[in-house]
């Protein structure tokens, strides 16, 4: 009996401290996942506050990336010393309070998420201390020009209802602020040294002149009215002619032309004769931080440039095999200036033709994706000519859709005369512009399950990089092989792409010349003068946005061979652009990690 009550004791005593520690056990448990769920909320809150705070700020942004009603009728004066003032310390904020998060506290995904978001608000922090809202009107126009493309209807603007025209309006009844703001920072610019060099400056006033017209009826920003859809009423459509009659003709005209006289008397004169960002004071530093955003390495300028030029060579010599093929008797040079010329290689006589061409060629890489994708976006995309307004500083683009479906993806072409439009850069521009370039990367990640400060971000070396590399598949989707005309223009444009590396470094980190640019790149790539003007201006304004293409490219090239090697038969096309599109925008760098733990788990 008294063996038998000892026994029940120990029994109960064991079951006693089982018990509690299991309680303890499952209360420690319990912390931990609260203390997981604190992370993850709080980090939740201050990325979302810090995505709508910036689109508070930028609501043209908004306009580009989420397409919302709300956005339609708002301009925000970026360039001005108080918006500027909100974007630094919006990035300071957001910095202060990721200290607070404990990433030991964190699942993988939102590891991902804070380091992500902790490197985009330091890279436009420390972008805040090189002053470019000095130099707000460059080759492109500026503000001015961005806006007048929006009133052909084919951008981001809608122009459907009423409601849609009586919010551009107000959008565009800002826009004489920015421009005395504009003046301002010029003003401020030429004090401190800091000016564009003097041919993007009249490039910039050429672009703005259209907008000085004083026909109201032939102004840009009056196109709306002339193309009023059918879901506008007559009521309506008189009041908004009048509308904006009166607002173009007594507000928008005479500011455009105020400032267009400023430039063309204040800011010419004082334009530099220098073509680099080098140039300007702290324009080394400048240049190597765009260096270090736009490529997200840690490569020098004279790295990217040696490589450049190893490219280069690379290239030419494969186009010097296609030289051959057409039994071509001149240089390489000459043969590439002189075959997209040929008639065979220009076959259009209007502007429809070769949109349709492009509907074609789109159904054909369509067929082969499902060999190389296994998801494709649910967004539909749209092909369309560049509207008249911005052809002349324009290139071929995409433009992306609206979250809510009620916006397509857009690739544009620039069609100056169709009759003149070659199609031996078609195949390789579509796939990097269209399909399955920016509109698979872009469209899928908008349907992603990530945070929308991800989900709506943009990373150019990644972006870009993407882009070219989706160029390259042409070689496996069978576009290529049997095609020397195509292949042609695949190499032109990849030749395109590493000339950048040589030109942006060698204008903006080795003093090169607009003129030794030019001349450059018409020996290397047998551009035309105008060609060769147009794009060396466009990297002069933009100082290492080039240079991501390329590098992009190549790490995401690097990638696939090494996961070819490691995996053998494993390997698949689609599981692979699966990792690399998966995940949305990120540093080569954690690219890089997040493909060789993808591939050390799939090659056991």
């Amino acid at each position: 009996m008294l063996i038998r009550s000892h026994l029940l004791n120990s029994l109960f005593l064991a079951l006693m401290l089982t018990s509690m520690s299991a309680l303890t056990q499952a209360s420690a448990a319990t912390a931990a996942g609260n203390k997981t769920q604190d992370a993850a909320s709080t980090l939740k809150r201050i990325g979302e506050r810090y995505f709508e705070d910036g689109l508070k700020l930028n609501p043209i942004a908004g306009s580009f990336t989420l397409g919302e009603a709300r956005f339609e009728d708002k301009l925000e004066i970026g360039i001005s010393p108080a918006d500027q003032a909100k974007d630094k310390a919006l990035h300071e904020r957001v910095l202060r309070e990721l200290k607070t998060i404990d990433a030991s506290k964190l699942s993988e995904a939102d590891r991902q998420s804070l380091e992500f978001l902790r490197y985009q608000a330091r890279n436009r922090l420390e972008g805040s201390a090189f002053p470019g809202e000095l130099m707000p009107v460059d080759h492109f126009g500026g503000l001015p020009v961005l806006l007048a493309q929006f009133a052909t209807g084919q951008s981001v603007q809608p122009l459907k209802t009423a409601k849609n025209y009586d919010n551009f309006l107000k959008r565009l009844e800002k826009l004489p602020q920015w421009n005395d703001q504009a003046i301002a920072n010029i003003r401020e610019g030429i004090k401190q040294g800091i000016v564009l060099p003097k041919p993007l400056i009249e490039r910039g006033l050429e672009t703005l002149m259209p907008l000085t017209e004083k026909d109201v009826t032939k102004h840009p920003y009056y196109l709306p009215v002339k193309n009023f859809p059918d879901t506008v009423k007559p009521a309506d459509r008189k009041r908004l002619e009048a509308a904006y009659r009166t607002a173009i003709e007594r507000r928008l005209q005479p500011s455009i032309a105020k400032l267009a006289k400023f430039i063309e008397t204040e800011y010419v004169p004082k334009g530099r004769a220098t073509a680099g960002i080098s140039a300007l004071p702290g324009g080394d530093k400048w240049y190597a931080y765009m260096v270090r955003v736009q490529t997200t390495t840690t490569m020098t300028p004279d790295a990217i440039h040696e490589l450049g030029l190893k490219e280069v060579a690379r290239i030419r010599g494969e186009m010097d095999k296609i030289r051959q093929h057409y039994k071509f008797e001149g240089t390489l040079t000459e043969f590439l200036k002189q075959h997209p010329l040929k008639a065979e290689n220009r076959p259009f006589k209007t502007d429809e033709e070769v949109l349709e061409a492009y509907r074609k060629l789109n159904a054909q890489i369509m067929a082969e994706v499902p060999k190389y994708f296994s998801r494709i976006p649910k967004a539909p995309l749209d092909i369309r000519a560049v509207p008249d307004v911005a052809k002349a500083t324009a290139s071929d683009h995409y433009n992306p859709p609206a979250p809510d479906g009620s916006r397509p993806g857009v690739f544009f072409t620039v069609i100056m005369d169709p009759k003149e439009y070659s199609t031996t850069g078609m195949v390789t521009l579509y796939l990097h512009e269209g399909a399955p370039g920016h509109h698979f990367h872009i469209a899928l990640q908008q349907e992603l399950p990530l945070p929308k400060y991800r989900k709506y971000d943009w990373i150019t070396a990644y972006g870009e990089g993407w882009a070219l590399y989706a160029e390259t598949l042409g070689h496996e989707m069978g576009f290529y092989k049997n095609d020397p005309n195509a292949y042609l223009g695949h190499l032109s444009d990849e030749l395109l792409r590493a000339v950048r590396l040589v030109t942006d470094t060698g204008l903006h980190a080795k003093n090169w010349t607009r003129e030794q640019t030019i001349q450059y790149m018409m020996d290397t790539q047998g551009y035309s003068e105008l060609e060769s003007r147009r794009a060396t201006e466009r990297y002069m304004a933009w100082p290492g946005q080039a240079l991501a293409y390329k590098i992009g490219a190549l790490k995401i090239r690097e990638l696939r061979d090494r996961a070819q090697a490691k995996l053998g038969a494993k390997f698949s096309y689609p599981a692979f652009h699966e990792q690399i599109l998966s995940d949305g925008v990120l540093p080569l760098g954690v690219l890089e990690a997040k493909i060789d733990r993808w591939i050390a788990a799939h090659s056991k």
